[in-house]
């Protein structure tokens, strides 16, 4: 039994390669990135260095982190330790992301344009078509009539 694979959830094939099929690092750090750069993430970190400095005040007898917050400022450190190289890794996704749509939508301009092309030429051709059609009928037109003509002038001379 073979095993079923994952339904795509994209339907565009850049979408589809860089984010369903994703390796499970990429989509870490794309969820990492996503929440640092979101107001929840700001909340919350403000949230907790309010609470490390009152209980740090607040426990002035036996401070934890006495000033000036040095376990605090090591916490920060190793956060931007981590943070950076995430940030640079979905940066670079997304710049192979951006690399990808453009090269596509350059494939897709391409394709149209010769469709344009073809389309362009076909009416060039129907319009020929007609224009000789066009023509046609009137030197066909204008026979009929030298005809008709024709047979007017030799019906009134035999009537005289």
């Amino acid at each position: 039994m073979s095993k079923n694979p994952k339904p795509a959830r994209s339907r565009h094939p850049i979408n589809r390669k860089l984010l369903d099929e994703a390796p499970l690092g990429a989509r870490i750090a794309d969820r990492v990135t996503g929440f640092m750069g979101s107001w929840a993430f700001i909340v919350i970190q403000t949230v907790i260095v309010i609470i490390w400095i009152t209980g740090n005040i607040y426990l002035l007898s036996k401070p934890f982190d006495p000033y000036p917050f040095i376990l605090l400022n090591l916490a920060f450190s190793t956060q931007a330790a981590y943070a950076a190289p995430l940030i640079l890794l979905a940066g670079n996704r997304a710049s192979l992301r951006d690399r990808l749509t453009l090269e596509h939508a350059a494939a897709e301009a391409d394709i149209e344009e010769e469709q344009n092309k073809r389309l362009l030429k076909g009416n060039t051709e129907i319009l020929e078509q007609v224009a000789a059609l066009e023509k046609r009928i009137l030197e066909l037109e204008k026979s009929i009539l030298a005809a008709i003509e024709g047979q007017s002038g030799r019906g009134g001379e035999g009537r005289t």
